[in-house]
């Protein structure tokens, strides 16, 4: 019985696809369930699983097409998988051939053959090199033949080989790959948020000090107690909450020709993936433990890198945090993610020297930067919104005790 495989239902506000790959060709066999084919949207990754067991009879949309919902993808023929000693039967006559074909000395001692004459040729190209230019060949593995020659008859010199060895060992290669879906709409979203806000960034420096002595103290009890590490992007999302309550036009937005400001904080955690940057949504996160924080963090964090996310949580979002430092980064402007009008920015923690009661001391330092659309939020908002952020780190035990 043939079966159409169909583009599943889409998420809500999705109104196509794109196949991104298939996992099976014409012919494979197939199981009830497995994954045959990937759509990607403007944000996640469908998998489309078999509908029965059998094999897969004809591929309808190729890898790059766009899909709707409902279309049909390819077509299988149902049935079962064939037996296992069927299988072996399969595998054992394969080597059988391949054993003939080496017996018969047909393609393999062709094969062998042509080794044999390019190993020869080889061979000979070295000869006819001077002894520092093969020396130079064997150091580097280079292949003589392909070096081109400026002696006489063309032979290479020392300076052939090293000019060749200099550029790199040949000719200098280029690929073209097509944007993906969510690479183009990350590239949108970003032009679009420079071409609408007026777009500005504050900057100030926390001392970590105070964080960092909590997490040694704390983290193998906090672990063993909540299944999850604690880290540093529960306080910071602790301290923003707390900061986007005392200076709420960091955390509106504008529609139309109205600013509107939420009664919540939905704060969106940047993550980083293969497929590109994915920014999930920790809803009311001003009502959430360091606990609750950390286990959602991981917990998109994981389904963003296997592409299992949800739409859901990816839309929405009051307030959005990056966090630059696990890859170096010490200073940047983030980007606005619209229609939100701030975003901060975390850094790389550095031992700096600073002035404390009148000394110099060795402190663990992040630079933080809050870009924000400047239509809506003054200069003094977004410093005293990095000062409330900042005070909050600095001394943890009066935010975690709601003073």
């Amino acid at each position: 019985m043939s079966i159409e495989v169909k583009v599943p239902n889409l998420p809500e506000s999705v109104s196509d696809a794109t196949v991104a790959k298939w996992h099976k060709k014409p012919g494979d066999q197939i199981s009830r369930d497995e994954n045959l084919v990937d759509l990607e949207t403007d944000k996640v990754v469908l998998e489309v699983p078999a509908p029965a067991n059998g094999v897969l009879k004809d591929i309808s949309a190729n890898e790059g097409d766009t899909v709707t919902e409902g279309e049909v993808l390819g077509s299988m023929e149902e049935g079962e998988a064939p037996a296992d000693d069927e299988s072996e039967a399969s595998e054992k006559s394969e080597k059988k051939d391949d054993s003939e074909q080496k017996d018969d000395g047909g393609e393999d001692k062709r094969s062998k053959a042509t080794e044999k004459d390019e190993g020869k040729s080889k061979k000979s190209q070295d000869r006819d090199l001077p002894p520092s230019a093969r020396r130079l060949a064997n150091e580097h593995g280079v292949d003589s033949g392909q070096v081109e020659g400026s002696g006489r008859g063309g032979r290479v010199t020392k300076g052939d080989m090293l000019k060749h060895i200099k550029s790199g060992g040949g000719p200098r290669q280029e690929e073209r790959v097509k944007m993906s879906r969510l690479r183009s709409r990350i590239a949108e979203r970003m032009k679009d948020a420079q071409n609408t806000a007026a777009i500005l960034t504050s900057f100030n420096e926390v001392n970590l000090q105070a964080v960092k002595d909590i997490r040694a103290r704390y983290k193998d009890d906090f672990q063993k107690r909540h299944g999850v590490k604690l880290g540093f992007m529960s306080f910071f999302v602790k301290a923003c909450s707390e900061a986007l309550q005392k200076h709420p036009v960091v955390n509106a937005s504008i529609d139309g020709d109205e600013i509107v400001y939420h009664g919540f904080q939905d704060v969106g955690i940047a993550v980083s993936t293969e497929r590109g940057l994915l920014v999930p949504i920790l809803r009311n996160a001003e009502r959430m433990s360091l606990a609750e924080i950390e286990a959602g963090i991981a917990d998109y964090a994981e389904q963003a890198r296997k592409g299992s996310i949800q739409l859901e949580d990816l839309q929405g979002g009051t307030f959005t945090i990056t966090n630059g430092g696990v890859f170096g980064s010490l200073l940047s402007t983030p980007l606005l993610n619209m229609p939100q009008s701030a975003i901060l920015g975390m850094h790389t923690i550095k031992d700096r020297p600073i002035a404390e009661d009148g000394e110099i001391v060795i402190r663990p330092m992040m630079y933080i930067a809050l870009s924000y659309d400047h239509r809506i939020i003054d200069g003094k908002d977004a410093v005293q919104f990095l000062v409330a952020v900042k005070e909050a780190l600095e001394d943890p035990a009066r935010m975690l005790l709601g003073l």
